[in-house]
């Protein structure tokens, strides 16, 4: 990764520590010590990250077959393999796509990615401020809020404290919609291990973001004001596989998965 003016790269990043369990390229060596670390306690960590990411190809193939033309993905994180719009043009070839980030180095990468693409854009901008996402200029282009639209949030809110009113925030996208939109969740939990919840948050305090796994009941409150779509709110590895899930995978996952559409239109 080339570094940029005032680009912090002793500070961990949840973005690059996703990166690194993902395979990717664009960490530091601080975001690897933190990434290890993190593993230590929880071997799983990896595959959880895969996990999300598989989650996420999964729900856009099904929003896109399902009529979805348009998506909002919140969170993006720095670029990998099939990405939203690639995953979704496979089947909408128009299909448009903006991504969201407050990271401006996952900005940077997402507008090198995306420049020749005239059906995405990447917007700077936190989705602890609703109002100026949903008001961005960039998104507006692209996105009619007037027509179903997909919102993706996987993999964001368990880095949204609940000072910043993470219910409140999913409300505002909610209120947004138009009928017949879908919210793809992906969420981390420590109900599997909740020895483990005070070591994992311990290290989060020390990165850009903090982080808040929260229970099933907690997560599926995110979906009021939506209809659950089969198979309703379950581990990630759960929803929908496209191959054989071992027994022991979607516990050990730590995150849970859903996607809900809102009521009207068939």
């Amino acid at each position: 990764m080339v570094q940029r003016r005032g680009l912090d790269a002793n500070t961990p990043n949840v973005a690059r520590i996703y990166d690194y369990w993902l395979g990717g390229k664009d960490n530091f060596a601080a975001d690897r010590v933190t990434a290890e670390k993190l593993s230590g306690i929880v071997p799983e960590a990896r595959a959880a990250a895969r996990a999300n990411r598989e989650f996420l190809r999964r729900a856009v193939r099904f929003l896109a077959k399902a009529g979805i033309r348009q998506f909002i993905d919140l969170g993006t994180g720095l670029p990998t393999q099939a990405n939203v719009h690639e995953v979704a043009h496979q089947i909408v070839p128009g299909a448009r796509v903006v991504y969201v980030d407050y990271d401006p180095v996952v900005v940077i990468h997402g507008q090198a990615l995306l420049q020749s693409d005239d059906a995405t854009a990447i917007v700077e901008a936190d989705v602890r401020e609703p109002e100026k996402i949903l008001e961005h200029h960039e998104l507006r282009a692209l996105i009619d809020l007037d027509e179903p639209v997909a919102v993706l949030m996987v993999g964001i809110l368990h880095f949204i404290t609940e000072a910043d009113d993470p219910y409140g925030i999913v409300a505002r996208f909610r209120e947004a919609m138009a009928p017949g939109s879908y919210l793809a969740i992906c969420h981390v939990t420590a109900d599997p291990r909740p020895q483990a919840e005070a070591q994992v948050t311990e290290i989060y305090r020390q990165t850009t973001a903090p982080l808040v796994p929260r229970s099933r009941d907690q997560v599926l409150r995110f979906f009021d004001g939506f209809d659950l779509v089969e198979p309703g709110l379950v581990y990630a590895p759960q929803w929908r596989p496209d191959r054989l899930v071992r027994p022991a995978e979607p516990v050990t996952s730590f995150v849970f998965a859903g996607v809900g559409r809102t009521p009207g239109r068939p």
